[in-house]
């Protein structure tokens, strides 16, 4: 076993981060641990944000990735297990000072309460939205993190109420995304007319996600521009997705129509008027970066059977739940038709282009939910850290 932690030793830490958005949230975790322990050692599973801060990933983040609760998942369910089982074998023999799952609940918490179980403190990094839906996971959460690392400001309280310990360390966007930005600077990066109107599309990450969205997304594009024919329509893809959007804009000869951005998606939120976006991160990131939004998701129809019954909160969009009002429209599964986002969209595109008491609203709301996240994550987040290396 390794020697107990200081606060002056750099500790080992194994990590667990799936999708795009956890390993960037995991990369800004190690850059903050980083700057405490320089010569910290963080492997496990993770993504190209968090190699770059000197990860060693033995698999890819995006190896975790799932969708629903249908046979499309259930047939990638044995891969999971195998990895999770491997990995925890190999921890439980290397013995690292803390292991930290960010996000991925499904995979991380099981992984987690094995760790704990063997004498390996765990922290969990993003509290699972018990709040929002499943709320039987507090039980889960209890067996397998020694702490929580939360983004928002009421999950403290929530987890303490249930016997967890949890600290606030803010959201790392909230800091990494600047109060105010400039939209003009951005067009000009991405080579956009200046003054014409510009529309964001992000149908997400997973590729299940792209099936079921871009395809509504680029329909709606198409009875957009039929109306604004000067709108500029952009679609940043994270990489491993370009080949598929690339395909699908191609079925729906929209090349021309909608440029593809080889990820770049906070310079693509930083640059449009409005964004039609998928459920998710990125729904946050969108009001952080002040802008009017339609959201939308959709699945295979038993799967949303399924998560409709689990679901606490009226909304599923985070900028509503947060705000605890429907501030921006959500269009789901059969209501997330091309005409109803197109209609959606429209009418942002226009308050937007006037400055209307709507829009302005909205930035005011956004805005003050941006600093309330705010927080000096790294350094919280290692103080949480070091107070679980140090029991």
């Amino acid at each position: 076993m390794s020697a107990p932690a200081t606060a002056h030793a750099d500790p080992d830490l194994a990590m667990v981060a799936g999708e795009a958005s956890g390993d960037l949230l995991a990369a800004l975790l190690l850059q903050g641990a980083r700057s405490r322990w320089p010569g910290l050692r963080a492997h496990g599973i993770g993504g190209l944000s968090m190699q770059e801060q000197g990860f060693a990933a033995q698999w890819p983040a995006d190896r975790l990735a799932v969708h629903g609760y249908s046979l499309e998942v259930l047939r990638r369910v044995a891969g999971l297990l195998r990895i999770r089982r491997q990995l925890g074998n190999q921890l439980l023999d290397q013995r690292p000072d803390v292991f930290i799952g960010v996000d991925a609940p499904d995979f991380n918490l099981g992984l987690e309460r094995r760790l704990r179980t063997g004498g390996i403190p765990t922290v969990h990094f993003v509290c699972p939205s018990i709040w929002a839906w499943r709320p039987e996971r507090v039980e889960t959460i209890r067996a397998a993190a020694d702490h929580v690392l939360c983004l928002f400001p009421f999950e403290p309280a929530l987890l303490a109420s249930h016997g967890i310990a949890a600290s606030f360390v803010g959201h790392p966007l909230a800091t990494r995304i600047p109060l105010h930005t400039d939209a003009l600077i951005a067009r000009a990066s991405l080579q956009l007319e200046p003054d014409a109107p510009v529309l964001a599309l992000l149908p997400g990450s997973r590729g299940k996600e792209i099936d079921y969205l871009l395809p509504r997304f680029l329909q709606a594009v198409q009875l957009l521009q039929q109306q604004m024919p000067e709108l500029q329509c952009i679609l940043p893809a994270v990489p491993s997705q370009v080949l598929r959007v690339e395909a699908m804009l191609q079925e729906q000869h929209m090349q021309g129509r909608v440029r593809l951005l080889q990820g770049h998606s906070h310079l693509a939120l930083q640059a449009c008027d409005v964004t039609l976006i998928a459920s998710g991160t990125a729904t946050l990131e969108a009001a952080l970066f002040k802008k009017p939004m339609v959201i939308s998701y959709a699945m295979h129809p038993w799967s949303y059977r399924l998560m409709r019954r689990k679901q606490l909160q009226p909304w599923v969009g985070l900028p509503n739940i947060l705000l605890r009002e429907a501030v921006v429209p959500e269009l789901l599964q059969d209501a997330a038709t091309p005409a109803a986002l197109a209609g959606a969209v429209l009418h942002w595109l226009r308050a937007s282009a006037v400055r209307s008491p709507e829009w302005q609203q909205l930035m005011a709301r956004f805005t003050s939910l941006h600093e309330s996240l705010q927080a000096d994550t790294s350094t919280l987040a290692a103080n949480a850290i070091e107070s679980v290396l140090l029991r």
